[in-house]
């Protein structure tokens, strides 16, 4: 007879009602615009499923993933052509593949436009380039031939710098508005989660957030409404004692200058917490109570001093702090890289 394996002992509780909250501020702040949602990296490793039907339900109706690898878990919630792939179809393979199942490809370059010609030239995004130079085609190429060819829905640029107060701003701004009457484009669309912040000039018809719906607080601006979403827990293991000169972990870096009690707690680099959080005063928490953090962090594992909460018991939850701002700082990981690398250990 089969036995189902036992619970986790790592899991990620999402607040669902933070989400949707976060896209509907999103939205409203985005003014006579809409807010898409970037919905990439399985949502920035907060689970498709789980957020993109509070993100629809929401109202979000644009969505983004990065890969071709993405889409199929997408398009089991919303319909394929509110689905837009930015890295567009390199390969007849992936424009084929876009034509099948009638998500949108954001065209990046002449031999992608080519490509998408040459397998029927569908509905597509474009994306210029006005200054990050990563993805998109160069301002001055947007009147070339293959360009002209193409039926864009959404005319779309990246910002650098939008979490700055930098004059790469305003400059992406204008370069993108040079370009907005050169393409017989539906919509156009800058904006991230930063760029919604940096106020309504960058917003146009379209909006793409990404970090601030799952609690991410790139401008100042947004810190008074966007709610925290993720919220890790990890079990506790082992409670022990720990004697005077005793070390703990690899390479011994915490010493007990007296006896004291400790828990090792199921929690490592394998699930995304790195040994950036260790060394540092950082802390786990139980009911609101600081449990420093004792030693490097292992792959599976970190030790904390329970002496704040002597009535722990093995299988007890701790909390990992991470609203997203103090964690980065606390870290040293950006607020992407904190959601990012949560590892599939948790349970979601």
């Amino acid at each position: 007879m089969a036995i189902a394996p036992p619970t986790p002992t790592l899991r990620l509780d999402i607040d669902h009602e933070a989400l949707a909250a976060n896209w509907r501020k999103l939205d409203r702040l985005s003014g006579g615009a809409r807010a898409g949602a970037a919905v990439k990296a399985d949502c920035y490793g907060l689970g498709v499923d789980t957020c993109v039907p509070v993100l629809r339900d929401a109202g979000a109706r644009d969505f983004f993933v990065a890969h071709w690898s993405e889409v199929e878990p997408v398009l089991k919630h919303v319909p394929a052509e509110q689905l837009s792939v930015l890295h567009g179809p390199n390969t007849a393979e992936e424009a084929a593949y876009a034509i099948a199942t009638g998500v949108r490809p954001v065209i990046n370059s002449l031999h992608q436009a080519k490509v998408w010609k040459e397998a029927g030239n569908g509905v597509c995004q474009l994306m210029v380039d006005t200054g990050i130079h990563r993805l998109g085609i160069r301002p001055e190429d947007v009147g070339n031939p293959a360009i002209a060819a193409l039926d864009v829905d959404v005319l779309m640029s990246h910002l650098s710098s939008a979490d700055e107060d930098v004059a790469a701003n305003s400059n992406q701004l204008s370069s993108f508005k040079s370009v907005l009457g050169q393409v017989a484009a539906r919509k156009a669309s800058l904006a991230n989660s930063a760029g919604i912040g940096l106020g309504s000039d960058f917003a146009f018809d379209l909006t793409r957030p990404g970090l601030a719906l799952y609690g991410g607080i790139p401008r100042p601006e947004l810190a008074n409404d966007i709610r925290q979403v993720a919220f890790p827990k990890a079990a506790l293991i082992q409670l022990a004692s720990l004697r005077a000169g005793e070390s703990v972990g690899y390479n011994g870096e915490f010493t007990a200058t007296a006896d004291m009690q400790v828990g090792t707690v199921s929690l490592g680099y394998a699930d995304g917490f790195l040994r950036s959080w260790g060394g540092k005063g950082n802390t786990l928490r139980h009911e609101g109570r600081a449990l420093a953090i004792l030693g490097k962090v292992s792959m599976d594992m970190v030790v904390v001093d329970v002496s704040a909460a002597p009535e722990l018991e093995v299988g007890d939850w701790l909390d990992v702090p991470y609203h997203l701002p103090e964690a980065s700082h606390a870290s040293g990981l950006s607020q992407y890289e904190l959601l990012t690398v949560l590892g599939q250990r948790f349970l979601r």
